[in-house]
């Protein structure tokens, strides 16, 4: 118990040292908070010209889309404000040996990553995100329970550990092929797939997005379970399930890439 208020303690005080600095040039802040903003408000508006011509879509109404767009949007954003420093690694801290400064600390090193960088720029796909769901509970597209909102919760959470853990794989790949970003990229390119039912995918991008990268879990299949009340095991039950195996996964991976890295030079 010690240990882990130490960590929230350290974590604190990083963040607020890093607020200070982000502080130092708001105009960026500003910048790529509207840039964020600018670009979820393009993909909304692509959903409202398509319901233009096409009433519904697969079954899914104009304003439940606009709920499984804004649920996805959420837990990629808390993943985007705390582990975004993943990226790095993945792009350059591998390769240039810059990965160093955190062998030195005795701190566990994923701890020293995420807590390095706290992106702000997260702020726009979280507002968009809440402002989406807020509609939908307003409209009456959600219907709002204690236990709903339990659940709510609880999948926003292990969305999040979802995006965080793909992240952390194809970053952890980096210590072999010291360069992933290619990878990364990739996969991320691929979760805005989940920002829609899976069901006006090919069978192929399905398979991909329920197995290979589980972005199908992070909104759409929990989101089921609020929009017409499908079972709660087979969605946020199943969401939670994947969260943890990715989870361990990625983790474990990342653990065994620490053995292999070497120091720029070597």
């Amino acid at each position: 118990m010690k240990k882990i208020s130490r960590y929230i303690r350290l974590y604190r005080i990083f963040a607020v040292q890093y607020l200070k600095t982000t502080m130092q040039s708001k105009i960026d802040f500003f910048i790529g908070l509207g840039g964020f903003l600018i670009s979820q408000g393009a993909g909304i508006a692509f959903l409202y010209l398509v319901f233009e011509q096409i009433p519904s879509m697969k079954d899914w109404s104009f304003e439940q889309m606009l709920f499984i767009y804004g649920f996805a949007q959420i837990p990629r954003g808390i993943d985007h404000l705390f582990t975004d420093n993943l990226w790095m690694v993945a792009w350059q801290m591998v390769i240039k040996g810059t990965f160093d400064k955190y062998l030195l600390r005795p701190m566990n090193l994923f701890f020293q990553i995420i807590c390095e960088k706290f992106q702000m720029d997260a702020f726009g796909e979280l507002l968009i995100g809440i402002v989406l769901v807020v509609r939908a509970v307003q409209n009456g597209t959600v219907e709002v329970t204690f236990f709903k909102i339990v659940f709510f919760v609880v999948s926003i959470l292990a969305g999040a550990v979802i995006y965080m853990s793909v992240k952390l794989f194809f970053a952890a790949t980096a210590f072999w092929f010291k360069d992933s970003m290619p990878f990364l990229n990739t996969a991320y390119e691929v979760a805005d797939f989940a920002k829609y039912p899976i069901e006006i995918y090919s069978k192929p991008i399905q398979v991909i997005l329920m197995t290979v990268l589980p972005f199908a879990f992070v909104a759409y299949i929990p989101s089921t379970f609020f929009l017409v009340n499908a079972n709660v095991l087979k969605t946020i039950g199943a969401e939670c399930i994947i969260a943890v195996v990715f989870w361990l996964i990625a983790y474990g991976l990342f653990q065994k890439g620490l053995t292999r890295y070497e120091s720029a030079g070597n």
